[in-house]
Parts: C-alpha cells; structure tokens; sequence
C-alpha cells in the first residue's frame, strides 16, 4: 500500500530536524539530533510509578541502566531494553518515553540498558555490554522486585540486533534464557541486495547508505561483518531460542532482513510472529499518538508480550 499519509509527514519532520544520515553526518552530529527529537517535550511523558538510574558491572566500564516500574508489587514480569542507533546513536534518555510506555502498557518493570557505543567503541563492545547486563539482571531479579522466570529481552532497530544476538549467546553460553524476544524492525544481517533493502534505500527517514554508515562505524573491519555477533541471520542453529514477535514496516530498507529472520526462527522450531506495519517506515514503534496506523503493531507486542509473560508464570 502507499506510504501512510501522516507517515510521510513524519518522515519529512525527521529530515528537516536533522536526524537522518548523510554524507556530511558524524556521530556527534547524529547523536545531537536524536537527543534534541526524543527531548523535544511533543508529547508529555508518560507516567508510571517509578522510575530510577543505576550502573551496574560492565566488561570495560560500569553500564548505566534505567529502571521503569508500573507499580510497587513484587516479582513482577521484565523487559530487558536495547535502544535503536544503528550502534552508534541512541541513550536511555532517547528511549525513555518509549520504555514509559513499554512499562505501563505491558505492566511489567522495563530495564533499558546504555552501551557503549561505536566507533568509540567497536564491535563486539556493544554485545559484550548487553550480555553482561542481561547477565547481571538475570542473576540479581529477586532484588530488583523481578520474577525470575519471566524476563523478556527486546529492543528496536540495532537494539533489535543486540536482543536477537543476546538470546544467540545465552543459548550458546548455557545463561539464563529470556522468556520472549520482541525483535522490532531488527537489524539481522549485514546484506544490500534485498528487494527492501534496493526499492526503500531512500526517501523513508532510514536509507541504505545510512545502514553502511552505521556498519562502517561498528565493525573493525569487513571480516565482523559475518559474525552472527553483527548479523544473527547468519547463526548456523536457531533452534532452541525463546518465541518472539518480529516486527517491520513495509518502507523499511531492512524489512526484508527482519523477516527473514522471523521464518528462520520458524523453521527452527521457534513460535515466532512476523507482524508487517504496511505504508510504515523504519522508526514508528509507538508513534501511534501522532500516527493511528502505528497502533494495531504496538497492541500486537503488547499483548505477545503479556502473553509471554502470563505463559512462563504457570511454566
């Protein structure tokens, strides 16, 4: 179907503030223009009832997280959060409504997680952090007020990577296994040659160049780009990993990519979800105040994972 009439306008707002990337982009740049987006007060912040910054161990330094609470109860479910960027871009602070909303409509505590980021920090960096974090959440859950058996992992865009390979690690290091992935609009593969990848590589705020321009500042060199640790689509064995809900816009340069990985997890015996956002773009998970078209995808992962969630407690 055609580009979402408020979509395009969305789009065009993202262009004129400077988000998207160009030739002239750099990281500072890049980040400054999210940050000023995500800060910009469009809509006030949702409420929820608590929310609290903390660090906890990491590889090379302490990782900050931010801890979203929808009420004061105990052992109640989780989301480990990995925020978009294509690796390079992107904080708790830019994700923060959106966890705000994560928490309050899923009625569970929402942890998001602040790596390092590239190039100051090169592929594995950002890995190695989600899995100490992942590591970390899991082994202290009971402190934290968190059952746990019912821990989730997700994120969006590069964040979605990061969930997809942090499940890839917990199966291949025998660690705690998440209870779901939601995988949104993830990056599963370093690839140019997909019909999504060619038909959206301009024009719908995320371009194919821009993709380049966040690989080229992850990898250390062209070799990482084969790593399942960069591109989980091509792990040998998907076999064994937790359900998920895989979610794409139909103008999004890696929509193909996302959903390729959502069969994989299918023929690997994962019960797995694809759910296409049709005349979307890459960037509208939760945009629905502005954008009803972005609506049924945010009940869809809300209710996987509410459904995930319910299903672990009686596991």
């Amino acid at each position: 179907m055609p580009l979402d009439p408020i979509a395009e306008k969305i789009v065009q707002m993202f262009g004129d503030a400077g988000v998207g990337i160009t030739p002239e982009s750099t990281p500072e740049s890049a980040r400054a223009a999210m940050h000023r987006l995500a800060t910009s007060g469009a809509l006030p912040k949702r409420e929820v009832h608590a929310v609290e910054d903390f660090a906890i161990p990491g590889p090379a330094s302490e990782i900050p997280v931010r801890v979203f609470r929808p009420n004061a109860q105990e052992s109640l479910p989780a989301l480990v959060w990995f925020h978009g960027g294509g690796w390079v871009v992107g904080s708790i602070e830019t994700e923060d409504q959106l966890c705000r909303m994560l928490c309050d409509d899923a009625r569970a505590i929402v942890l998001s997680v602040e790596y390092r980021l590239a190039p100051e920090t090169k592929f594995p960096g950002a890995v190695d952090d989600c899995v100490a974090a992942w590591s970390w959440v899991t082994a202290h859950a009971s402190e934290l007020g968190i059952d746990p058996g019912r821990i989730a992992v997700g994120g969006d865009s590069a964040g979605g990577n990061l969930a997809a390979v942090t499940a890839l690690v917990a199966k291949h290091e025998s660690l705690a296994m998440p209870a779901f992935q939601l995988l949104v609009y993830p990056v599963t593969d370093h690839e140019f040659e997909r019909p999504s990848m060619v038909d959206n590589a301009t024009g719908y705020f995320l371009e194919a160049d821009g993709m380049r321009w966040f690989f080229d500042h992850y990898a250390r060199t062209t070799d990482d780009h084969a790593d399942w640790r960069m591109s989980p689509l091509r792990a040998p064995d998907l076999a064994g990993l937790p359900a998920a809900i895989v979610i794409t816009a139909e103008y999004d340069p890696l929509r193909d990519q996302g959903e390729a990985y959502g069969e994989r997890l299918r023929d690997a015996g994962v019960p797995t979800e694809i759910v296409r956002a049709d005349g979307l773009f890459h960037g509208f998970f939760g945009l629905f105040a502005f954008m009803p078209a972005a609506r049924p995808s945010w009940d869809r992962a809300i209710a996987g994972l509410r459904q995930a969630f319910t299903a672990s407690a009686f596991s």
